[in-house]
């Protein structure tokens, strides 16, 4: 995928969000540990995010995508990020086609580390099998054996793009914490002494997601059936969970993402969409625009219709679970207003 990014001045206003890496990870020259930590690489910090919080003091942490001016689609790694993923024990990609970069450099390294694909674990992957319930909802062992379909090494499937999949899988926060078990049992077969802390950090994860959910029943409840318009398919998997309808054409944000023209037909019916008065709210991805993202959101402030940014990377200064917590809140604050 190729997508225009905002110019480096349109940035600025997003400075408090620059991302220097997140809580409990290290740059990627930091790569390599040579302490007996475990060295995980993930993609982007919030997959980054996830496995410093269950692994704790135990793992050294590499995200390769940290920072708002960078695409994970279009990430053109460099010589030092294949040292990095050379060293890995273990590497964590959200795959679907968003950062197939990593995938090249678990090949070109020759890695053996396993690989955790997020896109795996989400019930609307192609083929998913198993994940039915977290491991704190019926107390059950990890449900990653063998038997749960999914082969955790670099060989499986689930990295290229699928058409009519969408791939950014950690907006949903039930795949999150299946894969949050995943990454507690993989820490325990490289650590075995550590596999109960791995566990007990992932389960009170888990809880702190189950509270997003929370949250997000209790905007379903109230706001069920309710339209919003996103340029991009970002924040999709939220949206669906808080009970919103999402009333963009799919050509519209396809386009977007694409970094296409959007066709001037598909342009004129998301403008009467807007001027319908069933749109609440309109999401866009502050780290990518255009001249139909720009139109869209004029329109939307004239017609008073709530606008909302959201990232695809983890602002600095929060975890996982805080920052998805804020775009569960905006949304709340937005469909009360």
């Amino acid at each position: 995928m190729t997508r225009r990014l905002l110019p480096a001045a349109a940035l600025v206003a997003a400075a408090s969000l620059a991302l220097a890496g997140c809580a409990g990870t290290s740059s990627p020259a930091a790569s390599g540990s040579d302490d007996g930590k475990i060295s995980v690489v993930a993609s982007t910090n919030v997959y980054g995010s996830l496995a410093a919080e269950v692994g704790g003091d135990a793992v050294e942490v590499t995200s390769i995508v940290t920072s708002l001016a960078q695409d994970p689609h279009s990430y053109e790694a460099s010589a030092r990020d294949q040292l990095t993923v050379s060293q890995a024990d273990l590497v964590i990609e959200n795959g679907g086609g968003y950062d197939s970069f990593l995938d090249a450099l678990v090949e070109a390294s020759g890695s053996t580390a396993p690989v955790l694909t997020a896109v795996e674990f989400s019930h609307d992957f192609p083929g998913a099998e198993g994940h039915d319930d977290h491991a704190s909802d019926d107390g059950d062992d990890h449900a990653s054996d063998d038997s749960d379909g999914h082969d955790h090494d670099h060989d499986h499937e689930g990295h290229d793009h699928i058409e009519g999949f969408n791939e950014h899988v950690w907006y949903d926060p039930h795949t999150i914490a299946h894969l949050v078990e995943d990454i507690a049992h993989e820490l325990g077969e490289l650590d075995a002494a550590q596999a109960e802390t791995f566990e007990a950090n992932a389960q009170a994860l888990i809880e702190r997601i189950n509270g997003l959910e929370t949250s997000l029943e209790t905007i379903s409840a109230a706001h069920q059936g309710e339209k919003i318009f996103v340029t991009e398919p970002v924040p999709l998997y939220l949206a669906a969970a808080a009970g919103l309808e999402n009333a963009t054409p799919a050509a519209f944000s396809e386009a977007v993402e694409e970094g296409q023209d959007v066709p001037p037909a598909t342009l004129l019916e998301a403008q009467q969409i807007l001027r319908s008065g069933d749109v609440r709210i309109v999401i866009v991805n502050a780290q990518t625009g255009g001249a139909e993202t720009t139109e869209i959101t004029k329109l939307a402030d004239e017609l008073n219709i709530s606008v909302l940014e959201f990232t695809e990377l983890m602002p600095d200064g929060v975890d996982y679970v805080g920052w998805m917590q804020q775009n569960i809140d905006e949304i709340s604050g937005a469909l009360a207003g």
